[in-house]
């Protein structure tokens, strides 16, 4: 029998929640600032986001590295800043990011579990090729341990491409609780939808991690066989900015209305601040940094810096960035931090 905590995290996100993909907060010679991680983490609970997620690819999967071995330091900070923030009145979902093959994912789920994580978002990159049969023992071992949320990556920045069959088995594991759907890929994206409609479970939430193409996500009633589905919330990097603009999207979302060109519009215009920040034009190799940029410029990180010295910015990409700052001002944050950010940056 499932327990209360994960029975009321289903609740939870079938309501439709923002969920930020945390980056984290180095200093310009690289050291991490503990500082600017619980301004970040202010920023986004007083930003009304319904969850975070920690230790995720925005948070560089290079914290597992043992030159820096911050992935434990990370998750165990953000999970008590995040406790002494939030209103424990309200449910609240601590995602944590969970990698490597089977014996350091049991290893990422416990401590996780331990620290207060209520579910696990489950990247299998580093099973490679694997099969289908093999990546589904391995998830199903690691949901021994921590409630899942299934994570299909796209392959540009680490993933690869999972069959419907996959998914079809993967929506059987009876602890999986929702699924971030991110291949950036249409035929992908259908391709879970589907499952999830054909397994006649009503009680794995979808949430769309396609940053390219976030309101359609959002808007579109998935159908099958005459069964229909939506895609409750977002779980995005793209949210690691501008959340609160975010947050007011999800609520106009949830009451209905709006007219379909309008929302058509809207779509174009997120996609397109997007992908200035993703650097999409360089298959997102500036993609972390671009994001680290855009919190740099409002003051919520001392810099742009990533943990492997080589990822920069894109040539031309601070053009970009320059670019859509002016133009899409409505999924920008500014009044909001500058209102606010000397709280957040206190001890």
């Amino acid at each position: 029998m499932e327990n209360i905590e994960a029975i009321n995290l289903r609740k939870h996100l079938a309501i439709g929640q923002v969920i930020p993909a945390v980056p984290l907060a180095l200093e310009e010679n690289g050291k991490w600032s503990e500082k600017y991680q619980r301004a970040l983490i202010r920023y986004y609970l007083d930003s009304g986001a319904g969850g975070l997620a920690i230790g995720v690819h925005t948070t560089q999967f290079e914290i597992r590295d043992p030159e820096h071995n911050l992935f434990e330091p990370v998750l165990e900070f953000c999970s008590k800043a995040i406790d002494r923030h939030r209103d424990s009145r309200n449910t609240f979902a601590k995602i944590a990011g969970i990698c490597g093959k089977t014996r350091q994912a049991k290893k990422e789920a416990s401590f996780a579990a331990k620290n207060g994580y209520n579910a696990g978002l489950l990247n299998l990159s580093d099973l490679g090729d694997a099969t289908d049969k093999v990546l589904i023992t391995h998830c199903q071992k690691i949901a021994e341990v921590i409630p899942l949320i299934g994570f299909y990556l796209q392959p540009a920045v680490g993933g690869r491409k999972y069959s419907y069959e996959f998914w079809k088995e993967f929506v059987k594991i009876e602890n999986v609780v929702a699924i971030k759907i991110a291949p950036f890929d249409r035929y992908g994206t259908l391709d879970v939808v589907r499952a999830v409609i054909e397994s006649e479970r009503d009680d794995i939430i979808l949430y769309t991690g396609n940053d390219d193409n976030i309101i359609h996500d959002l808007l579109t009633p998935f159908e099958f066989d005459e069964k229909k589905l939506r895609i409750m919330g977002g779980l995005l990097g793209q949210w690691a900015i501008g959340t609160k603009s975010a947050q007011e999207l999800m609520r106009k979302i949830r009451t209905g209305g709006g007219a379909t060109g309008e929302w058509a519009r809207l779509n174009a215009t997120l996609t397109d601040f997007n992908s200035a920040i993703f650097d999409a034009a360089n298959d997102f190799a500036g993609c972390i940094p671009g994001i680290n940029e855009m919190l740099r410029r409002e003051g919520l990180l001392p810099s742009n810096r990533c943990l492997d010295p080589k990822v920069k910015l894109s040539a031309g990409q601070d053009k970009e960035l320059d670019r859509v700052s002016k133009v899409y001002r409505d999924w920008q944050d500014t009044p909001f931090i500058q209102q606010n950010l000397e709280r957040w940056l206190e001890d």
